[in-house]
């Protein structure tokens, strides 16, 4: 099975980081999604509204480069939560937990450097057991003549 999702939008206030008890960040935000095509009656796109929770470092540099209005594009899975309220009501929330968030616009005058942060930690360098630096040789026996 697949539950996948990308998304991208403008955040509509700046992403609230808090710890757990343990120390884990966890940043909330909402990003304002255009739908692709306008509404009949009105002519115009319909927005939707979607809360987004991005775990640990990907919440730390969610925090640190992203404001309110920033486009973002996010990368994650649909939760679905079942909660109560304080009436005693039982309610169901959607959410998108966030593996990987990129910036969707270019960068703003004055801002830090950034990219993108996935929660897996970049693959170590594979050795091919190929000569580095200085020990590449250049090829003597091409006969010019291309194989096709």
């Amino acid at each position: 099975m697949l539950n996948r999702i990308i998304l991208m939008g403008r955040l509509t206030r700046d992403p609230e980081l808090r710890h757990t008890q343990q120390g884990t960040a966890v940043a909330s935000f909402t990003l304002a999604v255009d739908r692709d095509f306008k509404g009949r009656d009105s002519g115009e796109r319909a927005t939707d509204f979607i809360d987004i929770v991005a775990w640990r470092s990907t919440a730390e540099f969610v925090s640190k480069y992203f404001t309110k209005g920033r486009m973002a594009v996010v990368e994650g899975r649909l939760q679905i939560r079942d909660w109560t309220d304080r009436d005693g009501g039982k309610r169901r929330s959607a959410e998108v937990i966030a593996d990987n968030v990129y910036f969707g616009d270019s960068k703003r005058d004055g801002e830090s450097t950034g990219g993108s942060y996935s929660r897996a930690a970049a693959p170590a360098p594979v050795d091919y057991g190929m000569p580095v630096g200085d020990q590449f040789a250049e090829l003597t026996d091409d006969d010019g003549d291309l194989p096709f």
